[in-house]
């Protein structure tokens, strides 16, 4: 399928349920949160902040050096990460997971 003039390249999921499983066996996870600054101040459940747009204009620095690695990504609903995790799988990283329903399903099941 072709979106925009690029490929597109299907993306693994992730529950919250996984992941909090994951976080609370305290496995080592890069996270990444591509939501804005006032949504991560609300609340956020760590990692790195990279918001959507600095992906979309092409900047990665803060997180190149994980192109090799599994990279989850977060947003309030699922919805920018899936945007934002296909654009970074087509310039090249590796092992791209989105968090399935992000911080709204997150909340809903854990709180804050």
């Amino acid at each position: 399928m072709i979106l925009n003039n690029l490929k597109y390249i299907a993306m693994k999921q992730i529950s919250v349920e996984q992941l909090k499983a994951r976080m609370d066996a305290g496995e080592k996870l890069n996270l990444v949160d591509v939501r804005e600054d006032y949504e991560r101040v609300e609340f956020n459940i760590g990692g790195i902040h990279h918001k959507l747009g600095e992906i979309q204009s092409m900047q990665f620095d803060a997180i190149e050096d994980l192109k090799e690695e599994e990279v989850i990504i977060y947003c309030r609903s699922g919805n920018r990460s899936q945007v934002a995790g296909n654009v970074l799988q087509m310039v090249g990283f590796k092992n791209v997971v989105n968090l399935a329903g992000g911080m709204l399903d997150w909340t809903s099941r854990y709180g804050q």
